[in-house]
């Protein structure tokens, strides 16, 4: 599916790149992707949820700012300005944003859900 995907163009600046909507609290930019690997910005607001979900791709995430609880399987840490994480593909995983902040994160192959496709996710997470 993802060999549909065409390269973008080589330069995303920051100002000229639009946010878009993900779920309350959460934005997202896109910042340069071709079939094999994609770079997405996430933007939270405290309290907002990146709820579990899976996919197949491979994930790279590194925390510009802000702090998380960010949960991968089972296990559950607090990560920080400066941390990074690893999801490996078919992984349930999932974040609660504790104070604001920016998710950088890179996929392999890129995520053409993220393009106009469905996503897996997991409603009922986190308990209410």
């Amino acid at each position: 599916m993802h060999d549909t995907i065409k390269p973008t163009k080589a330069y995303w600046i920051d100002t000229e790149t639009p946010w878009e909507p993900v779920a309350e609290g959460l934005d997202r930019q896109i910042m340069g992707f071709d079939d094999k690997i994609m770079l997405v910005k996430a933007r939270f607001k405290t309290g907002a949820v990146g709820q579990l979900h899976k996919h197949y791709h491979s994930q790279v995430t590194y925390v510009e700012s802000g702090e998380f609880e960010m949960t991968i399987g089972d296990d559950v840490r607090i990560i920080r300005k400066g941390d990074s994480y690893y999801i490996p593909p078919h992984e349930i995983h999932g974040c609660i944003c504790r104070s604001p902040g920016i998710l950088i994160d890179v996929f392999s192959p890129a995520r053409e859900d993220f393009l106009g496709h469905e996503q897996l996710n997991l409603e009922s997470w986190p308990a209410k």
